[in-house]
């Protein structure tokens, strides 16, 4: 008896596989294969994936969005006060980019003297004698001694706080690069440091006499050249919140260096990586 229901049991089994089997074959559309939602987008539409994610705050804040200007609150301050929000994964996991730095910092920045020097001449003004005939040319100059993107070094007393326009505009562009790029990072924010900016001929003359850097056909004469500290940065703290964790100045300067490179590579200027006076000597193109 138990024979025959065992019989029974495998001669309806493989009846039904073979019906199934007969159905599968006969009609392929009834059996559907499950896909993930994150696998059912097309292969091309990768890039477009990724520009639907939330996207990281910039730096760009919106007029309703700014605190009261009575506060006396800057951008930079609000930006600094309010959270982050990073690129997000499928999973909703935070997207952080890498610090990558540079290979080599020489080689990466080897712009010398003799090859910014053509830039300056052709996109700044003549050199200016002293800080008396300074205070006659503004007119072709752009005072840069406040910005909320970086500070003026408290120390700079052999330059003033000028340059022509196109190489303001490229300061406030690494500036703000830097800033963006710290922010996607993770890391606290902080300003650059501009050491250096336009000196007078008397202003090189003095400067040769301790700085061995410093050429008699200085750059800087040009209001096309601005040097960046490498080794000191300024926290952005609000003075509000709780205060923010220390990071270290080799840190902040790797991401300097990604930053600048990617402004060199895009043919805007020359860089040369000063060790003596740590900082990056930026010549705008």
């Amino acid at each position: 008896m138990r024979r025959l229901k065992k019989k029974i049991y495998i001669g309806l089994v493989s009846s039904t596989v073979l019906v199934l089997a007969i159905v599968r074959c006969v009609n392929p559309s009834v059996v559907r294969v499950y896909q993930h939602p994150a696998d059912e987008a097309p292969a091309d539409t990768a890039a477009h994936s990724v520009q639907n994610l939330p996207v990281a705050e910039s730096l760009e804040v919106n007029e309703a969005d700014e605190p009261d200007s009575s506060q006396g609150c800057s951008k930079l301050l609000y930006l600094a006060h309010t959270p982050t929000r990073f690129v997000t994964d499928s999973l909703g996991k935070i997207v952080k980019n890498r610090i990558y730095s540079v290979g080599s910092f020489r080689k990466e920045f080897p712009d010398l003297q003799d090859v910014q020097i053509v830039s300056a001449r052709k996109w700044g003004v003549s050199p200016v004698k002293d800080r008396e005939q300074a205070e006659h040319r503004k007119e072709e100059l752009v005072y840069i001694g406040s910005n909320p993107f970086y500070d003026i070094d408290s120390r700079m007393n052999r330059s003033i706080p000028y340059l022509v326009p196109r190489a303001s505009d490229l300061l406030q562009k690494i500036s703000r690069n830097f800033l963006d790029s710290l922010a996607v990072k993770g890391i606290p924010l902080h300003k650059i440091i501009v050491s250096s900016v336009l000196r007078t001929e008397e202003d090189v003359r003095k400067l040769r006499r301790y700085n061995q850097n410093a050429s008699e056909e200085s750059c800087h004469r040009f209001g096309t050249t601005f040097d960046i500290a490498y080794n000191r940065y300024v926290t952005v703290q609000h003075p509000d919140s709780a205060e923010r964790r220390a990071v270290r100045n080799d840190t902040l300067k790797w991401v300097l260096s990604e930053v600048l490179r990617d402004v060199r590579q895009e043919g805007l200027c020359h860089i040369k990586y000063e060790v003596h006076q740590a900082c990056f000597h930026i010549t705008v193109k």
